[in-house]
């Protein structure tokens, strides 16, 4: 029997009492940004169920309260919500939101000791009853995050993986877009290393529709990405969230879309090309960590990542990045 086989009688399917396949995604922590997950994966049709947890009952109840009301205006889905780790029974997917707030002024690597207190308590009791699931994740730092999950809960690499830099990415194709007056679509680029302070992007492998972003000479007076330029873009990418969090106290609408775009690579087994962060061995020299590449990202979780062409710099700063990751994880023994 070959390696794919085996997974798939890992994977039971998720069968109600008629027979008909369904799928089920739970969402862990019901503040900012898991409840606006939910709410874009109901909305965007992810899952034909949705189910929240949180120690907070009153509050977890609310907002599945809040989203049961509006089912008639999004495709057909059922949502709950629970302080009872029991609602993620079965679950397809788990995206671990809850974590430790980031404050204004605070770096995501300040909040480490606290999130992966939290994490380490609940990942048992999730495996306990979702053994199965496709674990993503979310809550932040999320690298050093997904890096102690992987050690406490003992599961594959593949099954256990980071949002990472799907986000960031998004904000790089938006800002790259913007600046050259193209459709957000038609811009392929990637941001790599920690979701974080030093993560880069990789301008070497960016494209516009199909032409490489270095060689783009500009359309309708709209000039080339001077270096002075994508500088100013990478340095946008990083800062945003700070910028954000300072105006509104916490970024959420932009990062549950893109939970959903994993969500939904997971589920429709799409083998979409993803940021996320996931434990790398070898990759460019780099091994033992936690952060984010171009990987494949499909039914069986995190498959494979991708090598794509980098420049001595970039290879320099993705190793900078790991190194620095590297060394925060080992002061919480990890």
């Amino acid at each position: 029997m070959n390696d794919v086989e085996q997974l798939d009688t890992a994977r039971p399917e998720i069968r109600p009492a008629g027979g008909r396949r369904t799928t089920k995604v739970a969402v862990v922590g019901a503040g900012a940004v898991g409840s606006t997950m939910a709410y874009a994966a109901l909305m965007r049709g992810s899952a034909r169920t949705v189910a929240l947890y949180d120690i907070n009952k009153a509050k977890v109840e609310a907002e599945a309260l809040d989203l049961a009301h509006g089912i008639q205006f999004m495709p057909m889905a059922e949502v709950v919500g629970s302080d009872d780790v029991a609602v993620c029974t079965d679950a397809d997917v788990i995206m671990i939101t809850a974590g430790a707030k980031q404050k204004p002024g605070q770096t995501r690597i300040d909040l480490a000791e606290a999130t992966i207190g939290l994490v380490s308590k609940i990942l048992p009791e999730l495996l306990a009853v979702a053994p199965d699931a496709t674990y993503v994740m979310v809550t932040n730092p999320v690298d050093i995050v997904t890096y102690a999950a992987l050690k406490i809960s003992g599961l594959p690499p593949t099954q256990l993986f980071g949002s990472g830099t799907v986000l960031d990415s998004s904000r790089l194709r938006y800002l790259i877009a913007e600046h050259c007056g193209v459709a957000v679509q038609n811009v392929h680029a990637y941001m790599a290393g920690e979701h974080g302070d030093s993560e880069i992007p990789l301008w070497s492998s960016a494209s516009i529709g199909g032409v490489p972003l270095l060689d783009w000479t500009g359309i309708e007076g709209r000039g080339p990405l001077t270096s002075a330029d994508r500088d100013e873009i990478a340095h946008e990418v990083v800062n945003s969230a700070y910028r954000i969090i300072e105006g509104k106290g916490a970024t959420n609408y932009a990062v549950a879309l893109a939970g959903s775009r994993i969500i939904e690579a997971v589920l429709n087994d799409e083998n979409r090309v993803l940021p996320v962060s996931t434990l790398l061995d070898d990759y460019y020299g780099i091994s033992d960590i936690c952060l984010s590449v171009p990987s494949i990202v499909g039914r069986h979780g995190c498959t494979d990542r991708l090598a794509v062409p980098l420049s001595p710099v970039e290879i320099k700063g993705l190793q900078h990045s790991a190194n620095s990751l590297r060394s925060v994880a080992r002061k919480f023994g990890y």
